[in-house]
């Protein structure tokens, strides 16, 4: 004979983690100061932001990319180890290594690199300028390869104009006529010059591996 209640029986007993956060919008869940290790990368001509939210009491594991969960994970008794999610079709895996005295080692990979890797492919791979017009934030990230232009994040789809010497590519945003000049610098060496103006006047170009070490310098936070 049970002396329990039919409500506490164990076939009544709700499975899910009294700790889940499953009830509390995405909006509510984020919160910056949980956050112990963020990256900034641009995967496919974006700019993205990725932070990770490691809690040793709780056991949660939480990933987000430009303030978006993509990865949650409850009472985790190990706290080291590794998950993996997509980024644009780009596989990325963050590990969490044990560091002496008692603390955690954060790493992140993208495509089988190590973000320095990564990092230093990149900065091969595109160019970048970053600029403020009348209160408004530019990011302007060209893509060697393909000359594909993005204007925050978005491709634009304006086509080069041959000039003397090179093309000029027009693109109006904003009442902001950006005009991306390429150009052959004249030694073999250095090959083609791009040079990016806004309202005419010349955007000095921002160095990408120094930028995304800094990720809230050009994603907002």
């Amino acid at each position: 004979m049970s002396f329990l209640s039919p409500t506490l029986r164990l076939e009544n007993l709700s499975t899910k983690p009294i700790m889940s956060q499953d009830h509390i919008p995405e909006e509510k869940r984020y919160n910056k100061n949980n956050i112990v290790a963020k990256w900034c990368a641009p995967i496919n001509g974006k700019m993205y932001r990725i932070e990770l939210e490691h809690g040793t009491t709780s056991g949660r594991r939480m990933i987000w990319v430009n303030g978006k969960e993509v990865l949650r994970r409850d009472w985790m008794f190990k706290l080291v180890g590794e998950d993996s999610f997509y980024i644009d079709q780009a596989r990325c895996i963050i590990r969490v290594d044990p560091a002496p005295g008692f603390k955690y080692e954060y790493l992140l990979y993208i495509d089988g690199k190590s973000h320095d890797q990564y990092t230093e492919e990149q900065n091969k791979q595109y160019r970048l300028w970053v600029t403020t017009i009348n209160g408004v934030q530019y990011r302007i990230m060209l893509e060697l390869d393909t000359l594909n232009l993005f204007i925050n994040d978005e491709l634009q789809k304006e086509t080069a104009e041959f000039v003397d010497g090179g093309t000029d590519t027009l693109i109006h945003i904003n009442d902001v006529d950006f005009t991306l000049q390429t150009r052959s610098s004249g030694n073999k060496l250095s090959g083609i010059r791009h040079t990016l103006l806004a309202n005419h006047v010349e955007i000095p170009e921002a160095k990408i591996q120094e930028i995304m070490q800094e990720p809230c310098s050009i994603l907002s936070t």
